[in-house]
């Protein structure tokens, strides 16, 4: 894609945020669009939010179970960044205009206590890094209408990010072994999906493994302090205002999301 339509497509997905009105796939739109064009489309984001004053706090990974990387036809994860904006405390109200379509995901969090820089980063390399652990709820969002997403689309939505809502208690990493971590994802008071860690390229830590070297090719590093969402334990679910979400990951602990009712007015 040439530059200017990149910065096209940037500005397109940056107006439905504003307006809440999802667009045509950037897939159809831009026919020759590439994985490599997605991720500068997403990059131009970046830039606007944070030229805005919003900064970079960590990213998320997605695309991380086998099912769907066969569906997407892809054979690795993707990645978007998170901002400071997109996170919200657990149990407060987050406001339902914010989101345009979403869907809700539980996922190990992972906080950084030391650089993490690639290429060449190990399993045991990320696990070192990871100060410690909480489990999280992600909401992802598309500005792509009805969901009609393409790999091209996800990556160029910043990976259909949409908020972040982090559990209160930190883990020692040394405490758990995440592959056979079990995950429940309540709503509404009812069991709706179940998983467990190996859904997460194996173990979560593979996913940050693998996003540790992805970026580090770009000459980017993981900080300490950053958050990293490694990738859905279950499927998403749709979720409506009202809706409160919990996470439940025994011997881990539970994080609670709830979206707001709408504004009668």
């Amino acid at each position: 894609m040439r530059l200017s339509e990149v910065r096209e497509a940037a500005a397109a997905l940056l107006d439905a945020y504003r307006s809440g009105t999802p667009i045509p796939p950037l897939s159809t739109t831009y026919p020759g669009a590439t994985i490599a064009d997605a991720y500068r489309i997403q990059q131009e984001q970046v830039r606007s939010w944070t030229e805005a004053g919003d900064q970079v706090r960590g990213h998320k990974i997605g695309l991380v179970s086998a099912a769907i990387q066969r569906q997407m036809g892809v054979h690795e994860p993707d990645y978007g960044h998170l901002t400071a904006s997109m996170f919200h405390p657990e149990h407060q109200p987050i406001p339902a205009r914010g989101f345009i379509q979403p869907r809700i995901e539980p996922e190990i969090a992972f906080v950084l206590g030391a650089p993490l820089r690639g290429p060449g980063v190990t399993v045991n390399d990320a696990s070192r890094s990871v100060q410690y652990l909480l489990p999280a709820l992600e909401i992802v969002d598309s500005r792509i209408q009805d969901w009609k997403i393409s790999i091209v689309d996800t990556i160029a939505d910043n990976a259909s990010s949409g908020a972040a809502i982090l559990g209160s208690t930190p883990i020692d990493p040394a405490d758990v072994d995440l592959r056979s971590a079990n995950c429940a994802l309540i709503r509404n008071g009812m069991v709706t999906e179940t998983g467990t860690g190996t859904a997460v390229l194996g173990t979560p830590f593979n996913a940050l493994a693998w996003l540790a070297n992805a970026i580090g090719a770009l000459g980017v590093s993981l900080e300490p302090g950053q958050v990293v969402l490694s990738g859905s334990i279950t499927r998403a679910i749709t979720i409506a205002p009202g809706d409160s979400i919990t996470a439940d990951f025994p011997g881990i602990g539970r994080v609670t999301a709830v979206l707001a009712e709408e504004d009668p007015s």
